[in-house]
């Protein structure tokens, strides 16, 4: 790509020296490997909203939905100063174009997800069902934005999926810097649709009449209401089935072109796949060199084949 992708990320991520007890969490995958693909925008909301460094340790009190903001020692409320700032880090954050954002799990401000709420009473136990103050907010306010967390990128599939959406959304942000025409989204939907199919083939199938009927739909609609569909599928976790499907139809395209030897060949790597005894790398590597080999333009702009650079090796699994 020309230029990077732009992620958001908690900035104690980063190495920077400003949990509440001076220290870090620093990930290398982060700054190491996705490093290399991406320049990154800091946030830390409890610093930035006029905390110290060090400072006492926040939690989340009350109820899940609502939760306030406390000192875990002293029991000072601070969930005004953290709301008061926000909305003006919204705004800035959204003249960044970011692609995406990491967040870092279980903090009371940024996490994303299963956050310890406390009973306001004092009394009981914690129950993991909160979202932190910051991270709710950002992604009310970003809905369509690929968001994630440091502990749930170990999970191999939820990196995939993560990485693979901000490429995607990359991409998208390119498209909307452009003049926003019917041939540009039919072209952005062609060259994408078979990694659309492999997450959803139902919402696969309502992107194809939005972008059938383009011309008679205002292009900010348009543009908004694909969007919508796009990332929302991106979202959904491709299956061995899905994935299966997608290789059985580009297999397709090469029925006038191979040998029965060579597409016996070809269906037996998929059902290795399909039984989890080979990774999706595999079957892929197989396809991209006959689509090279035999010239087939229209499945060399497809995007399912190449969504990310090799180098991640985020398809090395099986």
């Amino acid at each position: 790509m020309e230029d990077k992708i732009r992620l958001g990320v908690s900035s104690c991520l980063l190495g920077n020296l400003v949990r509440f007890d001076g220290g870090h969490q620093h990930d290398r995958y982060i700054t190491g490997t996705l490093g290399n693909y991406v320049d990154f925008v800091p946030v830390c909301p409890e610093v930035e909203c006029g905390m110290s460094i060090p400072r006492e340790a926040m939690r989340l009190v009350g109820e899940a939905e609502s939760p306030r903001l406390v000192t875990s020692r002293s029991n000072v409320d601070m969930t005004d100063q953290m709301l008061s700032w926000i909305p003006q880090e919204l705004e800035k954050l959204e003249a960044e174009d970011l692609d995406g954002f990491i967040f870092k799990n279980r903090s009371p401000s940024s996490g994303m997800e299963r956050v310890k709420v406390y009973p306001a009473s004092g009394k009981g136990m914690a129950e993991k069902k909160g979202v932190g103050i910051f991270a709710r907010a950002f992604m009310e306010h970003f809905p369509n934005l690929p968001v994630e967390e440091d502990g749930r990128l170990h999970d191999l599939i939820l990196r995939e999926n993560f990485i693979e959406r901000i490429f995607v959304h990359r991409r998208w942000r390119r498209l909307l810097a452009e003049k926003k025409t019917v041939g540009g989204l039919v072209e952005f939907h062609t060259r994408h649709k078979l990694l659309i199919m492999a997450h959803g083939e139902k919402i696969y199938r309502e992107m194809g009449p939005l972008v059938a009927k383009a011309k008679q739909i205002p292009a900010d609609e348009l543009y908004q209401r694909y969007e919508q569909l796009l990332m929302s599928a991106l979202k959904l976790r491709c299956t061995l089935k899905n994935h299966s499907n997608v290789l059985m139809h580009l297999l397709g395209y090469f029925k006038k072109n191979l040998s029965a030897d060579e597409k016996q060949e070809v269906l037996e790597i998929i059902d290795q796949y399909r039984a989890g005894l080979v990774p999706l790398i595999v079957p892929i590597t197989l396809i991209n060199h006959y689509v090279r080999k035999y010239n087939q333009e229209y499945l060399a702009e497809q995007y399912y084949l190449n969504p990310h650079p090799i180098e991640l090796k985020l398809r090395n699994h099986a």
